[in-house]
């Protein structure tokens, strides 16, 4: 029979301090004004940038470029601990993020997005897509992708 001690196993560290960051960013987003918001979450985005090993920093900071080049409407700031892009608004809503290798320990870093990202494709389409390297090709398809996304 499972302990207690067994259930709390059920998420990784990670995954705990990820869930606290979210909480911790929702109640602060709380009753904050447009102004506020987009100031806040930028400082909030870049502090998240900040805590990040050299490689990730460097490749946050550029997909940072490119979104805010492609849509500069949305908003920023952090999602799960991790840079993102909301629409504007009381209600905004997370449409994409970076999840940088080193939060999770795996080898590859992610661009990703949520339902209310606009990439329908058919019947079906991805809404997470790895990135090791930040060619003018990558780079390119990550604009488009959050142009998409913002429609």
């Amino acid at each position: 029979m499972p302990t207690r001690r067994d259930e709390d196993k059920v998420f990784s560290e990670a995954e705990r301090a990820a869930v606290a960051a979210t909480a911790r960013e929702r109640k602060a987003a709380s009753g904050r004004s447009p102004e506020e918001e987009r100031a806040e979450g930028l400082q909030d985005l870049r502090e998240a940038l900040a805590k990040m090993p050299p490689d990730d920093r460097a490749m946050g900071e550029r997909i940072h470029d490119i979104v805010t080049g492609a849509v500069p409407a949305l908003v920023p700031k952090t999602y799960y601990g991790m840079p993102a892009y909301a629409t504007e608004g009381k209600n905004g809503k997370v449409l994409a993020f970076f999840k940088p290798k080193s939060k999770f320990k795996v080898r590859y870093s992610t661009v990703g997005f949520q339902p209310d990202a606009r990439l329908d494709d058919g019947p079906m389409w991805p809404t997470e897509f790895a990135v090791i390297e930040l060619t003018p090709a990558v780079e390119q398809r990550i604009a488009d992708l959050i142009r998409k996304a913002a429609d």
